[in-house]
């Protein structure tokens, strides 16, 4: 397999436009990357400017350390599976798998082993005589990374590849790409807006927003140590909560007034915040960092239910302040109604503060 490196690399479209904007990221071998973030971020872009799809305006691509900008996308031994599967209708499985090595004038017995090996560890096998038409979604995808298997490409690129299927489907998809990777042991960068893809499948996973990477790395050192309000709120489903905030340093602790209630900080995150006295800051609190208490206590503060949403082994409750909405994750154990004030307690070790003009983490990362 392979690591690939993009070093400042751009797209900048006809009219100025950048699709993306100095991407900066190694994928190292054997790695699982997963590019995430909202349409138009210019993750699709990304992928496809290392397939050799789209041209590199600025910036260099390597792969296993040999320049690849000019290099067409058929000599760069990559396989590319895409959102629509893109299988030829009018051929087989087994003949849409074997195109491509039979372009590349493979002997015929060397394409009918890998078919075959790929088949098998895809559990398609029975399927090898048939038309795409008469098979249903996920049996598709597995026709279009099967495709991609038998090339024994360096790198596997995957743009969206699960965004056609049913929630359920997806689901089990999501296990098998993770456990194919293992049994591979292959270089993969794949594509999702769905950061609970992310999240589950990469070892890595690359943020972007408008054409910029905004932080790198595993998927429990984002979700814990965002290092700014999008990346924040973009990881974790339901995502962060974001309160304003003032800071208030009363000499002895960092107290947060939100106008209906005030709290103590962490004392562990007095010194950043004592910077931000008499500021607004935003008060990130994730919805299972909000402890329900029945009888309010120490640091709690009431808010009122606005919705309330069974999901069977927990409960998210909309919730509104006096004037800002959040959400809470809990327990089905309580009787909540639309309309009651509820009191919680926020883990405030867990707590995240952001910078109100730059919307910058105001607590450092540790460093790795």
């Amino acid at each position: 397999m392979a690591k690939v490196e993009l070093k400042s690399i751009s797209k900048v479209y006809d009219g100025g436009v950048r699709a993306v904007d100095d991407a900066n990221i190694v994928v190292e071998n054997k790695e699982f990357v997963v590019l995430v973030g909202p349409s138009g971020c210019g993750k699709s872009t990304t992928l496809r400017m290392v397939a050799g799809l789209e041209d590199i305006t600025e910036g260099e691509l390597l792969i296993d350390g040999e320049k690849m900008n000019d290099v067409p996308p058929k000599d760069r031994n990559i396989a590319m599976v895409f959102q629509n599967y893109a299988l030829y209708p009018h051929m087989s499985v087994y003949e849409n798998m074997a195109f491509g090595l039979r372009i590349k004038k493979i002997p015929k017995d060397e394409i009918d082993r890998r078919v075959n090996e790929a088949a098998r560890v895809l559990d398609i096998e029975k399927f090898l005589d048939r038309k795409p038409k008469a098979l249903s979604g996920g049996q598709r995808q597995r026709v279009a990374v099967g495709r991609a298997i038998v090339r024994n490409p360096k790198v596997f690129l995957f743009d969206e590849p699960l965004s056609n299927l049913d929630a359920k489907l997806r689901v089990q998809m999501r296990a098998e790409l993770s456990s194919l990777h293992l049994r591979l042991n292959a270089t993969i960068i794949y594509v999702t807006h769905d950061q609970v893809e992310a999240m589950t499948m990469a070892s890595k996973i690359v943020v972007m927003k408008d054409g910029k990477v905004q932080q790198i790395g595993s998927p429990l050192f984002l979700y814990n140590y965002p290092v700014n309000k999008f990346v924040a709120g973009f990881i974790g489903s339901p995502p962060m909560n974001f309160l304003t905030v003032k800071v208030v340093d009363d000499g002895n602790s960092i107290i947060l007034d939100e106008g209906s209630f005030k709290i103590k900080a962490d004392s562990s995150h007095n010194e950043y915040l004592k910077k931000f006295a008499g500021k607004e800051v935003f008060f990130g609190i994730r919805p299972e960092d909000l402890v329900y208490s029945e009888s309010g206590g120490n640091n709690s503060f009431g808010v009122k239910v606005t919705v309330v949403e069974p999901l069977g082994a927990d409960i998210h409750l909309w919730l509104t302040t006096e004037t800002q909405p959040l959400v809470a994750r809990t327990e089905p154990n309580h009787n909540f109604k639309v309309g009651d004030t509820a009191n919680f307690i926020p883990k405030m070790e867990k707590a995240r503060f952001f910078d109100k003009e730059t919307e910058l983490a105001i607590i450092p990362s540790p460093k790795l």
